[in-house]
């Protein structure tokens, strides 16, 4: 105790100085400043910290002794209960999943998938995210490679696997032959199909539903502008339906980091821009394997699951809600969607905008400040908004069951299928 005593003043502002730092980093480095006003409570605890520990150096020793035991104990005793959080839901979800298919859940990490399926067929490949060439400004990517098995994500129990077509999209490759598309689709990763496998994704169902053509041009990882630029390089003549599929989760955040992408921007300024993307899928197919390689080097599950057990994610979130806070971009937003309305337009296809609820929307820490704000700019541009919280999740007992075994994620086949269920009784002619 005696050591501790001596040590603890610097130990104390060692990790203090370490979270002022951190907290920099994320607000003005990572977030390039976007969302100072919600760091501003850790600029607050950690600076706080930061003055205690420096007055720690001026206290007597029987003071000091009773601060490392109140200290320890409440490491503790945090450490302790995100573990139990984090811990107790992979245990909650393997029986609950046991239970309903009598199968073991799948916990392998994707590195480890990956492996493993590599030495059966070695074509397979990973999902490359756009989002992570943004730091580039050469060739801009808004898909995976292509004709491709590719492994995707595990949030159901199993991992969502799927061939991917001749742009590297999650379509059968034969929907690029069809001369006339009922419907085409934009959007994020809920329109990707994150989680579920064909026939179970929105596109998959609609076309079930319709007994015609859609095309699914969704990506994980994307943002408006990427989903407008995603339209201008593949929109095909003869679309009937565009269905604009808006994710409230983090759409416009994503949209602020697009933003600032030479390579996207110009998507943005002039309306003539393009990277002739169709004609350059080699070249595409080569930057996202070497993105995949780099990948490969790191074990990204594995990694994030420790290093948000360090930052006390589990507990974070749920006392946060962690990315609602940033001043949503309402010019260019408005701008883009003005843009969308006029390609539908000359393209002669009808414009949806979809919005989809996030999971938090259900807990008690749910920001709903941008709702409105979006809301709105459809409406005065006159496009037909269709809110999918009002339309299914609202009206749901329980609308939580919508998502993987109750917990965040992306939604489940349930989710999914109720979803474009309403898209198509809504949109049918």
């Amino acid at each position: 105790m005696k050591f501790l005593k001596k040590i603890f003043p610097y130990i104390f502002l060692i990790i203090s100085t370490f979270l002022l730092t951190y907290t920099f980093y994320k607000s003005e480095i990572y977030w390039d400043g976007t969302k100072s006003q919600y760091y501003l409570k850790y600029y607050f605890f950690s600076l706080t910290l930061v003055l205690f520990s420096i007055i720690n150096f001026f206290l007597k020793d029987n003071i000091r002794e009773y601060l490392v035991i109140i200290f320890s104990s409440i490491i503790v005793t945090l450490y302790t209960f995100e573990m139990y959080l984090t811990f107790n839901n992979e245990i909650k979800k393997s029986y609950l999943y046991k239970q309903k298919t009598g199968k073991k859940f799948d916990k392998r990490t994707k590195l480890q998938i990956y492996d493993d399926l590599k030495k059966k067929n070695d074509k397979i490949k990973l999902t490359v995210y756009p989002s992570s060439y943004l730091n580039l400004n050469s060739l801009f990517p808004f898909s995976g490679v292509s004709n491709s098995k590719t492994i995707y994500c595990n949030e159901n129990g199993f991992y969502s696997i799927y061939k991917s077509d001749r742009y590297g999209f999650n379509n059968p490759d034969d929907e690029w032959s069809n001369e006339k598309i009922e419907y085409l689709l934009v959007g994020d990763s809920y329109t990707h199909g994150a989680c579920v496998n064909r026939p179970d994704d929105i596109a998959s169902v609609l076309r079930l539903l319709s007994k015609k053509s859609v095309l699914n041009l969704g990506y994980g990882d994307t943002g408006p502008l990427i989903h407008y630029a995603i339209l201008r390089e593949y929109l095909k003549k003869n679309v009937k339906k565009i269905l604009w599929i808006y994710y409230e989760g983090n759409d416009l955040q994503n949209l602020k980091k697009e933003l600032k992408n030479n390579v996207l921007s110009k998507y943005y300024e002039n309306e003539n821009f393009s990277q002739n993307l169709k004609k350059k899928q080699n070249e595409i197919d080569k930057v996202a394997n070497d993105m995949i390689s780099q990948s490969l080097n790191i074990d990204k599950s594995q990694n994030s699951k420790f290093l948000n057990l360090l930052k006390l994610y589990k507990i974070r979130t749920s006392i946060f809600n962690e990315n609602k806070k940033s001043i949503p971009p309402k010019s260019e937003f408005k701008k883009i969607i003005s843009s969308v309305k006029k390609l539908s337009k000359e393209n002669n296809s009808k414009l949806f905008f979809i919005y989809l609820p996030d999971y938090y929307r259900y807990t008690k820490n749910f920001d709903n400040s941008n709702y409105k704000l979006v809301r709105d700019i459809i409406k005065d541009l006159d496009i037909e908004f269709i809110d999918i919280h009002q339309e299914i999740f609202d009206k749901e007992q329980n609308p939580k069951q919508l998502f993987p075994f109750e917990q965040f994620g992306h939604y489940n086949k349930a989710g999914y299928k109720k979803i474009a269920e309403k898209l198509f009784q809504i949109t049918k002619d």
